[in-house]
Order: structure tokens, then C-alpha cells, then sequence
């Protein structure tokens, strides 16, 4: 099938002055239809042919130095009020003259729309090419409550009745992306046939950039990155990694976010299923190469812990970017960052990034603001993570009860977490003074009113420093335990690993500190001398390799 592209672009652009020799993501913005034109031109059926029509000599000179022709236009057919009808049958019957052939199609597509992507145009081309039509045409599907105007000046109700979008009936908003048709339905006044069918585009890829505002948005397209998250979450690791991955993915707006778990990472694919992301199971790390090699990441960000030297090697033939989070491993050294955020001081490789100022804190503690101090312990909290796997909240719970005794006064307030499995034992005893609170969504508002907290040593404690909490930390494990962050310099007493720290000392430490308030006065302070609100900037910058030379380990 004979086959003429024809890309009409002027020189002239009054609300973006020189639009189409701009350059955009590093290169004109007539160039991105030019290379998807040119994609087109080995598919099978098609014999093409490239023309820009153009008014402009600096605009020809980019197009002839990417060996495509260029067709001088007149200046009649250069003006603002002139349509492209006139131009393109112009343009074809130039071609005709100079290629002495007759072509069977004719492919109108902009200049103005870079972010169309050229396996959508060979779609839409097999697409004319199985059916019966006379054009096809690109549009997006915008279906709104909308109104017009009558005769008589009156606003008038487009629809019939209110429903909401997702209800209403398809409205196709032409895109100008591209246009195909039959030769014979080219002329001066007409390039649409009778049988008339819409292809079907993606918003992303509809924009027609006609304003700053559309440049804008197209820049930001182009600059998306494909960011794939591998994470794991279940109870014999808890649900810190997770909860790391989903922060920053909602930190990543405007980017293709898609997680991948291991198989037995059941409450953690839960929790992201249930944030509304896509996410991948994978079987071993055999499967996930296979799906590095489909996915095709820019960007791979690992929260496995350790990694090791195979694994880093082979991941990274697929991701053009890696980033590790809490990797004390053999692979770290491969990653372009490592960030260990939980951890002060390691190795200091060149990519290891170390300490609380990398700690990425939820939004919602950001907004929150730390109470007054009481100098009376009134409200202590109980919160050991999404899955607590050495169940301390299970022993707490029987502590608390023992503690009401002599402490009456002193209110217990148990946060289970989303994956925490004896939640049927752990229930509210207004007798005792303990109140259980379920899978919480905003930790942030019961922290704020607590004079005293008992955690575990993950990524709690920061957020317990960031609202002025003080304090008893007992370690899930002995790697937990290595988080030295949670210790008295930052505001904490630290008891080591819960397993290994007996009953009494729990009590003591707790009866200590309700009746001590200059101490916890004191810790309070520490905890609040942490600055945690450019966390996740610091490491966004690291996941996107945004980086400046005055970013210091």
C-alpha cells in the first residue's frame, strides 16, 4: 500500500513563539514526529514515503538533516486562517508530481504531539488496514457533563440525564495525533471519506501541545520513568518494607509505578493491592528476570534486604538504574545508591547513603504537631509494627494489665497492625485501662496524644521522635537491633532484643519513666532536634538520579 506521511508544520506559532524548532527533552519538537514517522516505514504492506511541509527555512533545515523531504509551502496556504485540507492536498499532490506514483493512503500527523508513541500509529495503521474504512482517525475518549449555546443565545443541556462519568456516553475528542485516509478522499476542501471509525489513544499520549501549559505537561510525560518496586511483606519480616515502598510510590506521582513480591509475601501484596497499585508475584529470582526482561524498569528499587553479588549483577542488565534500601549485603556495591537509612555509619562506599536524615516519613506526620508535654504519663502507647513476628504486643498486653494495678490513673492504648495475627486475644479491657485500636489509618493522630510509647526498633521509632513521644524500644531481632538511631542520644531507652529482655525489666523501665517527667522532658527534646521533613525529597532524588554535586553521604 503506497503510503504518504505528511507532517504539516509552519514557523509561526503566536501562543508558543518557534514551537516546532523548540527544543523539548533535548531535541525540536518536530524531530518526535519525524522519528515515529520514519518507525513506520518497515511495515510490512506499507511502502512510505516522509514529507514536511513547511514555510520555514530554520524548521527545513532540522527535517532535511534527518534525511526526510521537505516541501516549500506557499505562503497562501501559510496563514493563520488557512486549514490543513489545502495544505495537505498540496503536499500530496507535490509528492505525486516528484515520485511520479499515485499513493493509496495518506498519514496526516502533527508536529505538535510528541508524546504519541509510534507502536500506537502501526496499531492504528494495521487497524485501517483490516477493515473497510475510509479514514481513521485518532481521538481520546473524554465523556463530561457538558453545555452549548442555541440559536437564541440560551444555554443548553448537552445530555439528558446526570450520571457520572464512568456512566455517560462515549465523546470522542479528536487529538490531531494523526489522520489516515484514502487518496481519493484528499482535496482541497476534504480529507475525511465517508466511512468514518476513531482509533482510540491514551490521554498521555493526546496531548496536543498548543499552549505552556500543554508544553509543560508534555515535558513531564516524557520524563516519566517506569519504576519498579521489589519488596517483600509478611510476618516473619514484617511490614516495614512495604510500607517504605508505598510512601515513596505516592512520592512518584506522575511516574509509572509497578510493585513486584515474592509468592509467600501474602499480607504484603494485600496491603499494596489494597493502595491501588499493580503488583507482580514472583516465584524465585529465575522468574523475576523473566519479568525484568518484559517490565523493562528505567528505575528498579530493591527493599529485600542483603542482596546478593549474583543478583545485583543480573538485575542489572535490565534496569538502567538501581537503588537498594537497608543492603548491608555482598550486592550493595553494585547498586547505583544504597540507602540505609536506619543504620548511621557502614562501609561509606561511594553510593551508600547512611542515617535518619534519608528516613522517608508519611505525610500524615508532617501535618500532625506534637502536643504539649504533660508533666503527668497519662496515655502511653503500645505499637509494634504491621505484623509484630516476635508478638511483643502479646506480652505487653499482659504487662499493661499487671501495671493498671499500681497505676490506675495510667491509660493503655494498643495499636495492631494491619498483618498482626492474634488480634481476636488482644481486645479493649476498660476495667484494666486498655483500649486496642485496629489497623489504624492515621497512626499519626493517636501518637500526638501520648506522654510515653513502648515500640519495636523499626521505622516507629522515627515517627514516635517526629511527635515528641518518648520512648522504651525492645528489637524485633538482633539485625532490628542494629538500628542504632532508637537509642538515649535521640530521645529513647533502648532494652535490646524483646526475646532476650525479661518481664520485670520491662515493668521497672516504664514505672521509671511514668514517674520521672523530667526524664521523659528531656527525651522529648532529643526527639524533637530531628528534622525528618526532607527525608523523601533527598531520597526522590537519589531513586531519579536528580542529584547535585553539594548532596552530601
Amino acid at each position: 500500500m503506497k503510503t504518504l506521511i505528511v507532517i504539516p508544520a509552519r514557523g509561526g506559532s503566536k501562543r508558543i513563539p518557534r514551537k516546532n524548532v523548540r527544543i523539548m527533552c533535548g531535541k525540536p519538537l518536530i524531530v518526535y514526529s519525524i522519528e515515529n514517522a520514519k518507525s513506520l516505514c518497515d511495515m510490512p504492506g506499507f511502502e512510505v514515503d516522509i514529507a514536511v511541509s513547511t514555510d520555514d527555512e530554520e524548521l527545513g533545515g532540522i527535517v532535511k538533516k534527518r534525511g526526510v523531504e521537505v516541501i516549500a509551502r506557499p505562503a497562501e496556504l501559510a496563514t493563520d486562517s488557512v486549514t490543513l485540507d489545502p495544505v495537505i492536498h498540496h503536499a500530496v499532490c507535490h509528492m505525486e508530481s516528484e515520485k511520479g506514483k499515485t499513493y493509496d493512503l495518506v498519514i496526516t500527523m502533527q508536529a505538535t504531539s510528541p508524546t504519541l508513541k509510534a507502536a500506537t500509529i502501526k496499531k492504528a495503521m494495521e487497524y485501517f488496514a483490516s477493515h473497510d474504512f475510509d479514514t481513521v482517525l485518532s481521538a481520546t475518549n473524554k465523556p463530561h457533563l457538558s453545555w452549548g449555546v442555541d440559536k437564541n443565545g440560551e444555554y443548553v443541556k448537552n445530555y439528558e440525564k446526570r450520571l457520572n462519568s464512568q456512566e455517560l456516553p462515549p465523546n470522542y475528542i479528536e487529538t490531531g495525533g494523526f489522520l489516515i485516509t484514502r487518496r481519493e478522499c484528499v482535496s482541497e476542501h476534504a480529507r475525511i471519506g465517508a466511512r468514518v471509525s476513531i482509533f482510540e489513544i491514551s490521554e498521555d499520549e493526546a496531548v496536543d501541545i498548543d499552549t505552556y501549559s500543554d508544553w509543560v505537561l508534555c515535558e513531564n510525560i516524557l520524563k516519566r520513568k517506569r519504576i519498579m518496586f521489589r519488596t517483600v511483606g509478611k510476618r516473619a519480616v514484617g511490614m516495614g518494607h512495604v510500607y517504605r515502598c508505598l510512601t515513596l510510590a505516592y512520592k512518584l506521582t506522575g511516574h509509572e509505578v509497578v510493585f513486584a513480591a515474592s509468592d509467600d509475601s501474602d499480607i504484603g501484596i494485600e496491603k499494596i493491592t489494597e493502595s491501588n497499585f499493580d503488583v507482580i508475584r514472583i516465584k524465585d529470582d529465575s522468574d523475576f528476570e523473566r519479568i525484568l526482561a518484559k517490565e523493562k524498569p528505567d528505575i528498579l528499587i530493591n527493599d529485600i534486604l542483603d542482596t546478593s553479588s549474583e543478583y545485583m549483577q543480573m538485575v542489572t542488565k535490565y534496569a538502567k538504574r538501581v537503588v537498594n534500601f537497608e543492603d548491608v549485603g555482598p550486592g550493595a556495591k553494585y547498586a547505583d545508591a544504597v540507602i540505609n537509612a536506619l543504620y548511621e555509619k557502614g562501609d561509606k562506599l561511594h553510593n551508600e547513603y547512611y542515617g535518619s536524615k534519608y528516613f522517608c516519613i508519611r505525610d500524615e506526620f508532617l501535618e500532625e504537631q506534637p502536643k504539649e508535654f504533660c508533666e503527668k504519663a497519662e496515655n502511653v502507647l503500645v505499637i509494634f509494627g504491621g505484623a509484630d513476628p516476635s508478638d511483643l504486643t502479646g506480652r505487653l498486653y499482659g504487662i499493661c494489665k499487671k501495671l493498671h494495678r499500681d497505676h490506675p490513673s495510667v491509660k493503655f492504648h494498643f495499636l495492631l497492625g494491619f498483618a498482626y495475627p492474634y488480634s481476636d486475644r488482644i481486645v479493649t479491657s476498660e476495667d484494666d485501662n486498655v483500649f486496642v485500636y485496629k489497623d489504624v489509618k492515621r497512626v499519626s493522630s493517636y501518637m500526638n496524644r501520648m506522654d510515653l510509647a513502648i515500640t519495636s526498633q523499626g521505622r516507629t521509632v522515627y515517627e514516635l521522635a517526629s511527635m515528641g513521644v518518648p520512648a522504651i524500644v525492645l528489637a524485633q531481632n538482633e539485625r532490628e537491633a542494629r538500628h542504632v538511631f532508637a537509642g538515649i542520644q535521640n530521645g529513647f531507652i533502648n532494652l535490646g532484643v524483646g526475646t532476650d529482655t525479661d518481664d520485670e525489666t520491662v515493668i521497672s523501665t516504664i514505672e521509671w519513666l511514668i514517674s520521672t517527667p523530667n526524664v521523659r522532658k528531656e527525651m522529648r527534646k532529643l526527639q524533637l532536634l530531628k528534622d525528618f521533613s526532607k527525608g523523601y525529597e533527598r531520597v526522590i532524588r537519589l531513586i531519579l538520579d536528580d542529584t547535585d554535586d553539594n548532596q552530601d553521604n
